[in-house]
């Protein structure tokens, strides 16, 4: 973890845990390993940066206006925020998606903008960041968008393989997700792998 380096949370928001609108079985138990690796890069001074699903009530992303997903993290909602049990620290930069109701694939937060507005590739860029160390929900849709997309802008990716959790639609999409992350260029770590070097 060196200079350059980012620890990216994708959607670790209440409707994505169970009790939630959309659920990923599990959701909930990455926190507390989430919550070690938002200490380990508090600690060598790494951003934070923390994404969101933010919809309007309204959306084509949503089954009421013909998507394939029930009504969730609509912005302002209890189920919108953030899990009460990660300790996100002031200094996280928080960025927001899915907040164009006429677009239902808003799954990369490549396609977030900070609180300010800023486009996300552009406030990487800003802040000279060059790695993005990855976790969160889901694994099969907004993680793996995300992955690819940080690839394609020609980021380097750790994938946090203990902090990702997925929806799992299908058997199996978890798993092929992880492998077509890999396959496209990411590299796997864990939390012990982390603290050692």
């Amino acid at each position: 973890m060196e200079k350059g380096s980012a620890l990216l949370i994708v959607d670790v928001q209440k409707d994505f845990c169970p009790g939630g609108s959309l659920a990923v079985a599990g959701g909930d138990e990455i926190i507390p390993v989430i919550n070690n690796y938002i200490r380990l890069f508090q600690e060598k001074g790494l951003p934070i940066l923390a994404s969101r699903d933010w919809h309007p009530e309204t959306s084509v992303h949503f089954k009421t206006r013909g998507g394939i997903w029930p009504v969730h993290c609509v912005q302002g909602s209890e189920g919108a925020q953030f899990h009460p049990e990660m300790r996100l620290p002031e200094s996280a930069v928080i960025l927001s998606k899915g907040m164009n109701p006429e677009k239902n694939d808003e799954y990369s937060d490549f396609q977030a903008v900070t609180e300010q507005g800023v486009p996300f590739p552009e406030f990487l860029k800003e802040l000279g960041i060059s790695k993005l160390y990855i976790s969160g929900i889901a694994t099969d849709y907004c993680v793996k968008a995300t992955v690819i997309d940080a690839l394609n802008n020609g980021f380097a990716v750790i994938l946090l393989k203990d902090a990702i959790s997925g929806v799992d639609l299908n058997p199996g999409d978890s798993a092929c997700a992880i492998d077509e992350m890999i396959a496209a260029g990411a590299t796997l770590q864990d939390i012990d792998h982390l603290r050692k070097h």
